[in-house]
């Protein structure tokens, strides 16, 4: 790393670490584990169930199989030879909701058992005792959550004999047994797929219109994460005594998932007596319809031939691409640019009507261009083989950094931190006032580039078909899509009637210009997380920084080189943004990976393995000297600690030489076994870095704040 870079980032980092809190000890337990068995001993080969039982704290609550929102609840088994055991029995869930009541997971409250099958081996030796132990770890939480563990465990006699039900726990554990979620021969599960929803319907079998028990209070728990948990669900009656539930899917799940699969659950349960709280549901997902209100999406063929669409032929698909475009000016990622647009129409309305007709063309010329290019390149591209999809710019960062920085500087405009002197008051120097109709065709060219991430959900037929069809018609329908989108605003340059609707420029102009800023703000925060999956650690967070200068820079120009300003002072603010904004991208330009040098002098790099018990085990029986680095993103210290340490020639040059291995145990989203490990140590908070030696039996413990010196001297130590 260089020099630059790594002391913008220590500035801030420090300055953050200086907030981060530093902790010790072990949390209280709000929840209390126990191991409890189905029945008083064990017989050889015989299954025996034993459970986990929690008695939370009141308000208190941990995690069902899929959480939503926290972790599941874990069990690890310490069994004698031969034992198996089976996966935790989840008993049917409940919404967790905050004081407020929001929704904040799914899981469980008061006293709850999570049963287990165990099966010992046929050849256990009648007469003796057997002991049982696990280690149960699990997320508890109330306004804060902390993690949880506890060693569990029992000792059950070993009996020739059929077992008897344990006096104080064989019921119970039965009878939760009997309550866990199943299938039920009197009611049929069916899925289909509607664009953002999956319609689940649960229908009576055997014809019955009029079920004897009517179950209520539906409430759906997908336990894989296809479904949105922490949203409204639609329950609506079917008229012959089943159900349909309309269920949002999660936009981080795969659109191609072929199978619901979850618990129903009824707060009077699915059969009169109440033993069948949660229904399990596992079906299959049919294709439905199109998103909301939207055109359903067609069918599209993979390769060659003619579009598909709607009533089966290019006209429908270029009819459905039209609409597709007029939707998009709708979308949050288009609207911000088009607003200046309609900034513009407000200041041109006392002008001739020739101008602002001519204004609207240029706009959609600048639209149609812009189509007409991507489609260009996509053909170019496809013809060499390369497969692509629709906003496959935004797949590559330097486009997403650059978009990114060009609508934090516009915002910034909006946001009357400064103006290009009287030139302009669009995008670039001269755009909008000295050339007003170069302003509108570049206003065209940025709606359509920022369009891409948010018209997938409404075009996808149309694109689907211009991503397979012959060029010709590929054009026309790039073309179909850049005419809906430039639509309105031509129609409102062409008609006088609507231009004069538009309120008179006047002193809310200004305010509404700012106001418009925020949703450029909001676009800028979307692409800086698009970033944060294309760049490393380091990467974004020197983005970030650069973000940052870039923003600084525009300052100095808006406070220094306002209209009216003196030359010298104009100079200085001049200055001060080539000189902030030339640091911001260096330092912020996304680039390629670049490996440790390996010729003479050069500083080799830190390859950081993830850290696991078994990799610390077996690098100790290699007899590796081994750094093990407790971390997380959040944590400001951990941040620190790693630019000082690492940034240190010196450090990683020992590092290589001493062959030392280094393990990173990343904490930033909650892990058991991380946890585990940090309160085996007496420790619930990260920094924590560990340096284990060959041939001592217990690492070395770091301090929180490290320096380069003293993680040498842990290094060399004896």
């Amino acid at each position: 790393m260089s020099m630059p870079s790594r002391l913008f980032q220590l500035l801030v980092l420090t300055l953050l670490a200086g907030t981060a809190p530093l902790g010790h000890g072990a949390a209280p337990q709000r929840v209390k584990a126990t191991l409890v068995a189905a029945d008083a001993s064990v017989q050889p080969g015989r299954p025996l169930t034993v459970a986990l039982r929690l008695v939370h704290d009141p308000h208190w609550h941990t995690y069902w199989l899929n959480p939503g929102t926290g972790l599941p609840t874990t069990l690890a088994w310490k069994l004698p030879p031969g034992w198996t055991a089976g996966e935790i029995q989840w008993p049917a869930p409940i919404v967790l909701r905050d004081k407020p009541g929001n929704i904040v997971g799914q899981g469980y409250e008061g006293e709850i058992l999570l049963p287990v099958t165990l099966t010992p081996p046929a050849t256990l030796a009648a007469g003796g005792t057997v002991e049982l132990a696990a280690r149960a770890d699990w997320l508890m939480c109330e306004e804060i959550c902390v993690p949880g563990g506890a060693d569990v465990g029992l000792t059950l006699p070993v009996r020739a004999e059929a077992p008897a039900p344990d006096p104080a726990w064989g019921e119970k554990i039965r009878s939760t047994l009997d309550r866990l979620p199943r299938t039920d021969p009197a009611w049929k599960a069916s899925a289909e797929r509607r664009g953002a929803e999956i319609i689940l319907t649960l229908t009576p079998t055997g014809g019955r219109t009029s079920p004897a028990h009517v179950p209520e209070g539906l409430r759906f728990f997908g336990a894989d994460g296809l479904i949105v948990y922490d949203v409204p669900q639609t329950v609506t009656p079917d008229g012959r005594g089943g159900f349909i539930l309309a269920l949002k899917v999660d936009t981080s799940a795969p659109a191609d998932a072929k199978r619901l699969v979850g618990v129903v659950t009824a707060k009077n349960g699915w059969r009169a007596d109440g033993t069948l709280p949660g229904l399990a549901v596992a079906a299959e997902i049919a294709a439905g319809g199109g998103v909301g209100g939207a055109p359903s999406a067609a069918k599209i063929p993979a390769k060659g031939g003619s579009a598909a669409a709607a009533g089966g032929s290019l006209l429908g698909t270029l009819a459905l691409a039209f609409i597709g475009g007029l939707i998009l000016n709708l979308m949050p990622c288009v609207f911000p640019v088009l607003g200046i647009k309609v900034l513009g129409f407000v200041g041109q309305a006392g002008q001739e009507r020739g101008k602002i007709v001519a204004h609207g063309l240029v706009f959609t010329g600048g639209v149609l261009l812009s189509f007409w290019s991507l489609a260009t390149v996509l053909a170019v591209l496809r013809a060499g083989g390369d497969q692509l999809g629709w906003g496959f710019q935004l797949q590559s960062a330097p486009f997403v950094y650059a978009l990114a920085v060009l609508l934090l500087v516009f915002g910034m405009n909006m946001s009357g931190v400064f103006e290009f002197g009287l030139a302009a008051t669009s995008v670039g120097g001269e755009l909008q006032m000295k050339s007003g109709y170069a302003g509108s065709f570049f206003t065209g060219i940025l709606a359509t580039v920022v369009a891409t991430p948010c018209s997938a959900p409404f075009l996808a037929p149309a694109l689907g078909a211009a991503l397979a069809v012959p060029p010709l018609q590929s054009f026309a329908l790039f073309t179909s899509i850049g005419v809906g989108l430039s639509t309105p605003y031509l129609l409102l340059s062409i008609f006088p009637d609507l231009v004069k609707l538009l309120p008179r420029p006047g002193a809310w102009m200004e305010t509404f210009k700012q106001f418009m800023a925020f949703p450029l703000y909001a676009t800028v925060g979307y692409l800086v997380w698009v970033l944060a999956a294309q760049t490393s650690e380091e990467g974004f967070l020197n983005l970030l920084i650069s973000l940052v200068l870039i923003a600084l820079g525009v300052w100095f120009y808006g406070r220094w080189n306002a209209p009216g300003a003196k030359p010298a002072r104009a100079r200085f603010g001049m200055v001060a943004l080539l000189v902030c904004g030339a640091l911001g991208l260096w330092l912020g330009w996304p680039r390629a990976a670049v490996a440790g040098g390996t010729g003479p002098g050069a500083v080799p790099a830190i390859t950081w393995e993830p850290w696991s018990p078994e990799a610390v085990a077996k690098l100790r029986v290699e007899g590796r000297t081994i750094y093990v680095d407790f971390t997380a993103r959040w944590c400001a210290t951990c941040q620190t600690n790693k630019k000082l340490v690492f940034g240190s020639d010196e450090v990683l040059r020992t590092f290589a030489e001493k062959k030392i291995a280094t393990l990173r145990a990343d904490w930033t989203n909650k892990d058991p076994r991380i946890t585990a490990e940090l309160a085996a140590y007496q420790r619930s908070a990260v920094p924590f870095n560990l340096l284990w030696k060959p041939g001592q039996e217990k690492p070395v413990e770091l301090p929180e704040i490290l320096t380069p010196g003293i993680v040498l001297e842990a290094v060399r130590g004896k």
